[in-house]
């Protein structure tokens, strides 16, 4: 299998617009630029992996990558908020109780 430049920009592309699309639909969930591209390329994969056996297909085409992948993501993200409960990330640390008080 031969990666060329374009395809791994596109990736790159997709996974960056499905990761932010994402956490603005889940609020609260922004993990910067190296994160939401992970977050897409993930979400890609859950969501070529579960749309069709849904029986859903969006087509081909670079909007219905950023769709299926932004469908993948939000589904991730919802299966991370199950497992960590719904306050994580930087302020629900150990440190986030005293500067409650302060």
């Amino acid at each position: 299998m031969h990666l060329s430049n374009e395809s791994l920009l596109t990736i790159l592309i997709v996974g960056l617009v499905a990761g932010w699309l994402a956490g603005q639909l889940m609020r609260g969930y922004g993990f910067g630029l190296i994160g939401d591209i992970i977050v897409g390329i993930i979400g890609a994969f859950i969501g070529d992996w579960l749309l069709p056996r849904l029986g859903i297909h969006l087509g081909v085409g670079l909007v219905a990558s950023i769709v299926n992948a932004t469908i993948g993501a939000v589904v991730l993200l919802l299966v991370i908020r199950l497992v960590r409960g719904p306050r994580w990330g930087w302020g629900s640390g150990w440190g986030s109780r005293w500067s409650r008080r302060w």
